[in-house]
């Protein structure tokens, strides 16, 4: 199978952007490959010969480094992306059609069956709950994407009857020309606005996972959303819609109805079974895994083990344990309000909440006014969003606390915290430019709580 897509980079000259994780995946394939062949890498860190330098005994190199490295793009057949990268404020004109990534090159060239998943959230769960049920049904899966490997790490090990169950960030969909088997679009919400024009422009992004479709291929959409309503996207009389409200007026569906989740008018499982998935948002997610279930024609014993069975992810309303008396959760995964309002529906007796990150524009007043209603008593505000909240909770009755370091905001909530009670660090907002990325922030939380940091 991969012969097909070996046979297109064969003669291409290839710029390799950006060498983040997926870069060096994209190194490593193509050296594999083609031993011998000349290959460019673009990067803005000047130091990369540095920390990688097993770069400098590949005689077949060259580099573009530091601020200019964008230049001179155009003299290239194929520029394989980093998603990460943003080319917001670039012109890219001169060499727009010649943009790529592994995403793109994998669903035009591999043809094994895909499932896709994108969203504002939700996708790493999705995609590890599918990945998980697929599997426990004797399926030869790949999980691939953003919590998976990088793509191009498992095409030498594929076969033509495997399935590959891929997350997939809106930087991945820019330069797609073909859509998954299945693609799953679980929500949209304000996020990403430093990488886009627009909020219309990342909403386009997302809904290019089903822009390509034929046919015979499926599209999994929440019905729920308005952000997707307002699209007003030509969904094929045959694709799945899924509500937690109603039941939609389409062909195939999946909707919640007096606590029991139906498939087609099917009842499927009571949503008040014992699983460790807490929260109406991972019942959402679930309800996307039994429409694929649906599609598929899996065992639907077996899938409800699975869903029963599988475990919260690290950094998704993970319990880190209890100290003291007080039962402290990891959500830092949450990088925009709704998040967090989710997680605090979903986690009972929630006494104390760390948030506040970067700020990237993203309105924090739904939060505010959630949080004024709450039964969350002491508010502990980080930087540069806490400040936003902050300002908004001040001459409220709740307990304000502005804080400059995680530390200084675990060591606030053990002191503010009553006993039987749950602390929660849910930000809305983003990591960067505080820490490294929101796994590197529930680490240091985690540390704080646990004392070993």
């Amino acid at each position: 199978m991969i012969k097909e897509l070996l046979r297109f980079l064969e003669d291409k000259t290839i710029l390799i952007l950006g060498f983040g994780i997926e870069g060096q995946s994209s190194y490593a394939f193509l050296r594999k490959h083609f031993p011998h062949k000349q290959l460019t890498i673009a990067d803005k860190k000047i130091s990369l010969l540095e920390e990688f330098p097993f770069l400098r005994e590949d005689t077949n190199m060259a580099f573009c480094l530091g601020e200019d490295y964008l230049k001179g793009m155009e003299n290239f057949d194929v520029i394989l992306k980093t998603p990460g990268i943003s080319l917001k404020d670039i012109d890219i004109t001169a060499y727009k059609d010649k943009l790529t990534n592994q995403l793109a090159l994998f669903l035009e060239y591999m043809k094994v069956f895909t499932i896709g998943v994108t969203g504002t959230k939700g996708k790493s769960t999705t995609s590890s709950l599918l990945y998980q049920m697929l599997k426990e049904q004797g399926k030869d899966v790949f999980l691939l994407g953003n919590i998976g490997e990088p793509i191009f790490n498992c095409l030498d090990n594929m076969k033509k009857d495997c399935l590959v169950v891929c997350e997939i960030s809106s930087h991945a969909l820019e330069y797609i020309k073909v859509s998954p088997d299945i693609a799953i679009l679980l929500n949209i919400y304000e996020e990403h606005l430093d990488h886009y024009q627009s909020f219309e422009a990342y909403r386009e992004a997302k809904f290019r996972i089903a822009n390509f479709q034929k046919q015979n291929q499926y599209f999994i959409y929440n019905r729920d959303n308005f952000w997707m309503q307002e699209f007003h996207f030509p969904y094929k009389q045959h694709d799945y819609a899924i509500s937690l409200t109603e039941k939609p007026n389409t062909k195939n569906h999946v909707f919640l109805k007096d606590g029991i989740i139906y498939c087609n008018n099917n009842p499927i499982m009571d949503s008040n079974i014992k699983m460790h998935l807490k929260g109406i948002h991972n019942l959402n997610n679930i309800m996307f895994a039994i429409a694929v279930a649906d599609i598929l024609q899996l065992d639907t014993g077996k899938m409800m083990e699975s869903i029963q069975n599988f475990k919260t992810l690290e950094h998704r309303m993970e319990f880190v344990g209890n100290v003291e008396g007080v039962d402290y959760y990891n959500d830092s995964i949450a990088t925009i309000p709704e998040a967090t309002i989710y997680a605090i529906k979903a986690i009972k007796n929630i006494h104390t909440i760390i948030v506040g990150g970067k700020d990237r524009g993203i309105n924090q007043v739904p939060l505010i006014q959630f949080l004024l209603k709450s039964d969350i008593e002491n508010i502990i505000c980080l930087p540069k969003t806490g400040d936003a909240i902050f300002d908004g909770l001040k001459n409220s009755h709740k307990n304000i606390f502005k804080v400059n370091t995680m530390e200084e905001a675990v060591k606030k909530a053990k002191a503010v915290t009553p006993k039987n009670t749950a602390c929660i660090l849910s930000p809305a907002a983003s990591s960067y430019g505080y820490f490294k990325n929101f796994e590197e922030r529930g680490k240091v939380f985690k540390s704080c709580v646990l004392d070993d940091f």
